[in-house]
């Protein structure tokens, strides 16, 4: 069963429609979302998409963050205005069709490449115990890197998504296409657990939140030993990002949802309604 949706997760996305702004004006037609994550300088959440990054807040319509129109993957907050980011140029720009690993410190209005430019396109990217922690998935292999700019190969294997655990630089948990897969030496080797899960994120408070195929949403305070289920996604998750109980989701053909219990209510932030 993960196969089967994994496969579609990679492919389908929700289509956007243009918002309109403060003067009427069409803001921004958000569609293909790849990631989701809050800023810490200003606690929006922001949304890495076909197009650029956008921030999305809860009462004015989504905008699109600097100029920037790259197909923006693997995006992930490492702090106050500062992300990570990977992906493909702009329809309409040159260069390779892959970006390697983007790095912003003015919360999206710019992005420089740092490295593996055209040799890159991390789908999952997290920043943990000072280490960048990618998923090229060009090549199946999962890529870390203490300096953004050298990596060391851990392991070749399939992954969808994939979290690292904040207190141990060597626990990392991963969802594949026969389940959840566990790694105790920092992603060189991997053990089937057997959980059925999309998408994952381990906040830093050590609150493990997992995104099943069919929508559950479950919650684990003991590093997925053992899971509750808190809720369901209504349609087929895209990203998620979870700050303490409030969920955010991008849903295919559906939107943008938040959750402020855990995943049992869910409300639309784009389209809004």
């Amino acid at each position: 069963m993960a196969a089967v949706a994994i496969g579609v997760a990679a492919i389908v996305w929700f289509a956007g429609r243009a918002e309109e702004g403060p003067g009427g004006e069409a803001a921004v037609d958000l569609a293909h979302v790849h990631g989701l994550g809050i800023n810490p300088a200003n606690g929006l959440l922001y949304a890495a998409a076909h197009t650029g990054l956008y921030q999305l807040p809860t009462a004015a319509a989504a905008t699109r963050v600097g100029t920037g129109e790259q197909d923006t993957m693997g995006f992930t907050v490492v702090g106050p205005n500062h992300f990570l980011a990977s992906g493909h140029p702009a329809s309409h720009a040159g260069g390779p069709a892959h970006l390697g690993l983007l790095e912003s410190t003015d919360g999206g209005v710019s992005w420089r490449e740092l490295s593996l430019r055209g040799g890159a396109d991390f789908h999952a990217l997290r920043y943990r115990h000072g280490l960048v922690y990618g998923y090229n998935s060009t090549t199946g292999e999962l890529l870390v890197s203490a300096d953004k700019t050298t990596w060391e190969t851990r392991s070749t294997t399939p992954l969808r998504d994939f979290a690292v655990d904040p207190a141990d630089a060597d626990g990392l948990l991963a969802t594949t296409e026969q389940g959840l897969a566990r790694s105790a030496d920092g992603g060189r080797t991997w053990t089937a657990t057997g959980e059925p899960a999309l998408l994952l994120d381990w906040t830093a408070t050590g609150a493990l939140w997992a995104v099943a195929v069919d929508g559950t949403v479950r919650h684990s305070t003991d590093s997925a030993r053992a899971w509750s289920t808190r809720g369901s996604v209504p349609g087929t998750a895209t990203a998620f990002a979870a700050d303490g109980e409030n969920l955010y989701v991008a849903v295919a053909d559906r939107g943008v949802l938040h959750s402020s219990d855990g995943g049992q209510k869910w409300t639309q932030l784009y389209p809004r309604p």
